[in-house]
């Protein structure tokens, strides 16, 4: 396994944010993989193998909601855990929802380095950043709705982000055998989509803060 790590953003704005915080430390290597899982997962793939043998870590880094009382506009929240919470199926009455590890068709869920992510997470802490740890939950539709956003906050127990593309770099990440972290910084609430409060431009000033510190810790 090599020595670099390789950061995935969905959008070249966020990859700009990172590589501001970086501050062109060589051992990053920081792109711009697309919107949503699939074709993120696909490029984080294909970036793997090219360079195969080059990385000891993935990270998916961008900005995302925030679920209430976890994670607020502005924090910077580092993974414990990585969902697909809406991969699966609903029962006959619509009142449940099934992930595909309950179907038994594998797993919606991709286990981090929870050391790493709580030294992140108290180093950016101890640096004056507001950071939290928690699950971070990858949607194909991002939620616009309280009642949404309450389903998903029950489905996944300590649910703090939301995001459109960690699950599919992560799971790229694990079939290359290599380590996976995720960070969000918040720009706005899970919920009700009001656009008139998204703070996109602070998140992704807290995200090049994520990075800044990101290099001194790993």
């Amino acid at each position: 396994m090599g020595n670099k790590i390789l950061i995935v953003t969905a959008v070249e704005a966020e990859r700009e944010a990172v590589l501001r915080g970086l501050e062109g430390d060589e051992r990053f290597v920081v792109m711009a993989g697309g919107v949503g899982p699939a074709i993120i997962a696909a490029n984080t793939a294909a970036a793997l193998t090219r360079a195969a043998g080059s990385y000891r870590l993935v990270i998916s880094a961008g900005i995302g909601g925030g679920f209430d009382g976890q994670a607020d506009i502005g924090d910077i929240v580092v993974s414990t855990g990585i969902t697909a919470a809406d991969l699966g199926a609903e029962t006959p009455d619509g009142e449940r929802f099934l992930s595909v590890d309950e179907l038994g068709f594998g797993s919606a869920r991709v286990a981090v380095d929870e050391a790493l992510a709580h030294r992140l997470t108290d180093a950016l802490s101890t640096a004056g950043f507001r950071a939290c740890a928690g699950q971070a939950l990858t949607v194909s539709t991002a939620t616009g709705s309280a009642e949404q956003a309450a389903r998903l906050a029950a489905r996944v127990p300590g649910a703090a982000s939301e995001g459109m593309e960690g699950y599919g770099v992560a799971a790229a990440a694990q079939l290359a055998g290599i380590p996976v972290l995720e960070l969000r910084a918040i720009s706005n609430r899970v919920g009700p989509r009001d656009k008139s409060a998204w703070r996109i431009g602070e998140a992704l000033g807290a995200l090049a803060q994520a990075a800044s510190v990101l290099k001194e810790v790993i």
